[in-house]
């Protein structure tokens, strides 16, 4: 069953998701951002290809050639999924394939609306027997 982790009160989302993705990549995990279209992807995908040369982070668009042996993959529909290990929701709606991959990874802003949006998340998978794991997002900074 898919584990579920949150992290609430980000007020950086981009420095949260550079955090996760270094932590992750350092662990070996293959990882999906999905985003929530193709033009968030692809500007997502420019500037994670900006970073330094010590923190860099290869992500290719899941329509890439290269999507199934990359290790971050971009994603902004189903049916091009790659891998099953982590996926990052960086959308404010419920995906409905989080089940396939092994954890589920959702960053929650601190503006109103994205708490609301998490909140129905949060509840659904509860709901549905998740192990559901929360942090306060500053705890990716320590």
């Amino acid at each position: 069953m898919t584990r579920v982790i949150f992290y609430s009160n980000v007020s950086d989302k981009h420095a949260a998701l550079l955090a996760i993705l270094r932590n992750a990549l350092t662990k070996g995990h293959s990882i999906t951002l999905f985003a929530e279209n193709e033009q968030r992807a692809q500007a997502l995908h420019a500037v994670l290809w900006q970073q330094d040369s010590a923190s860099f982070l290869p992500n290719v668009l899941a329509n890439n050639p290269l999507a199934s042996s990359t290790p971050v993959v971009i994603d902004w529909q189903d049916g091009q999924l790659c891998q099953d290990d982590l996926l990052v929701n960086l959308t404010q709606r419920q995906l409905t394939i989080f089940s396939r991959f092994r954890q589920l990874i959702e960053v929650v802003g601190v503006n109103e609306d994205d708490k609301e949006s998490a909140r129905a998340r949060f509840k659904f998978y509860r709901d549905r027997g998740y192990e559901i794991k929360h942090f306060e997002g500053s705890s990716l900074m320590e």
